[in-house]
């Protein structure tokens, strides 16, 4: 019998948890406060509506720790899946991952990335006849390849070198992780110091509002914002895409997982009270960059600069913890020949999934120079909290299913925690549904981005009858 090749390299606890945290805080705290508090209208409503996200990642990140330390492979959700519902359900998954959730949200960061790299690097441009080339995609709209080219470019150099850093080996790429994370957390509690210590502000900010929301109207705001804010906290699940590449999963993935996810939760916190601090709610909705805006009014005029060589630091580490776990997911499925076999493949001489690397780095560059990430990376938030929902209610199928597995962990607050994250999720998603739906029919949005995220996974449903077919699985 043929020898199966396997990933041979490990990371310790550290490691871990620098991929959890460099995955979660990308540019969605710089970007996503304004149009929170747009919607929301009021300092307490914004702050709280950050704090309601932030202990349901938790709770999914207690949730699937649990699934992690139960069943330690490289994968994620798509193993898990496996186990919890079979194998179409789980390729649906990885498909939507691969396709769309992950590459494009890497596209996504990137390209902010080096947009805010561009007011130090001033990268070329062509000329606007030729940036205004447009090629119409139905559903998707009007694309414009050529805009901005030389931000594009530079963005796909910056995957391409991170995707051959982790295709190199694990252990430099995790480094790199681990020292972008250090840096970021370091910048970031500077930048809320400076604000409150060396800057001018008031206190007042924290809870004056001139026009607060209530009732349904501030439901469906509130739940509008949490999908900005789910955004920023996204990726905590990132870490469980490379459990069998972790030393001592049992304990290093829920530990690794509540310590980066409540970290970046009080990051979070911290990062928004000091732009309040320095504007006022009507202000920071009102700014189309918050964090600029708020240095500025403490700082003067340096503002900008500083606040554009933090968010490169950000984002830097956000594109490389993403390309290192994301890709293992389509690695499975291609391990396990549901997928393409040749996306399965180890680099024999580094022991790193390759193939599935690369794979990813060509796809994320596919969106960068489509400019289409944006939106596809917000439509799939949808398809993401779908998948965060199954995967709370496999929980109590893994329970039934494997009632004399040894479980290293167990949820806390069980089937408290489980059940209300369940509820939540499915709460969650209903009013995503009726606020695209109403976006729709009154023309705000040109599709309903919900179920165009859901048509787009069942796209996938033909390559899983051909794969199988292909590799005669019954």
């Amino acid at each position: 019998m043929k020898k199966v090749e396997t990933l041979q390299n490990k990371i310790g606890f550290w490691a871990a948890t620098a991929v959890v945290i460099g995955s979660i805080i990308g540019s969605g705290v710089f970007m996503k406060p304004a149009s929170m508090a747009a919607e929301l209208g009021s300092p307490i409503w914004l702050a709280l509506a950050w704090v309601i996200a932030g202990v349901f990642s938790l709770f999914g990140a207690l949730i699937f720790a649990e699934v992690g330390a139960l069943i330690p492979e490289n994968g994620g959700l798509y193993v898990y899946f496996k186990h919890m519902f079979g194998d179409f359900f789980a390729f649906l998954y990885g498909w939507a991952a691969f396709a769309v959730i992950n590459t494009a949200s890497v596209a996504a960061i990137a390209f902010v990335c080096i947009l805010y790299a561009d007011y130090f690097l001033h990268l070329p441009r062509f000329s606007p006849a030729i940036e205004q080339i447009t090629w119409h995609i139905p559903f998707l709209g009007n694309l414009h390849p050529l805009d901005n080219f030389g931000v594009k470019a530079a963005a796909i150099l910056l995957v391409i070198f991170l995707t051959f850093l982790n295709y190199l080996s694990l252990r430099a790429a995790s480094a790199f992780q681990l020292i972008s994370t250090i840096v970021k957390v370091v910048v970031i509690v500077a930048l809320v110091v400076g604000i409150f210590f060396f800057g001018q502000g008031s206190f007042h900010h924290f809870v004056d509002a001139t026009a607060p929301k209530h009732g349904w109207p501030l439901i469906s705001a509130m739940v509008i914002a949490m999908t900005g804010a789910f955004m920023a906290y996204d990726g905590w699940i990132n870490i469980a895409s490379m459990a069998g590449e972790i030393k001592k999963p049992q304990v290093n993935i829920p530990k690794s997982l509540f310590v980066g996810v409540l970290a970046c939760i009080v990051i979070y916190l911290l990062v928004n009270q000091a732009y309040l601090y320095a504007l006022p709610i009507e202000q920071v909705a009102l700014s189309p960059l918050v964090a600029a805006d708020a240095i500025t009014v403490s700082w003067g005029n340096a503002g900008a600069s500083i606040i554009a060589a933090l968010i490169v630091v950000c984002t830097v580490g956000a594109v490389n913890g993403n390309i290192m776990a994301c890709c293992r997911i389509t690695y499975q499925m291609g391990h396990d020949r549901v997928f393409s076999s040749w996306a399965g493949k180890v680099q024999p001489r580094f022991k790193t999934p390759g193939n599935a690397l690369w794979l990813h780095g060509i796809w994320t560059s596919v969106f960068i120079l489509s400019g289409t990430f944006d939106m596809l990376a917000n439509m799939f938030v949808f398809v993401t909290w779908v998948a965060y929902l199954f995967g709370a209610i496999g929980i109590f199928i893994l329970r039934k299913k494997m009632p004399d597995a040894t479980r290293p962990y167990k949820v806390w607050g069980y089937p408290f925690v489980p059940i209300v994250f369940i509820v939540f999720s499915a709460f969650y998603l209903t009013v995503t549904i009726w606020s695209d739906v109403n976006n729709y029919v009154s023309g705000k949005a040109p599709v309903i981005n919900s179920l165009l995220g859901l048509a787009i996974t069942a796209l996938g449903i033909p390559f899983y009858f051909y794969y199988r077919k292909k590799y005669n699985r019954a």
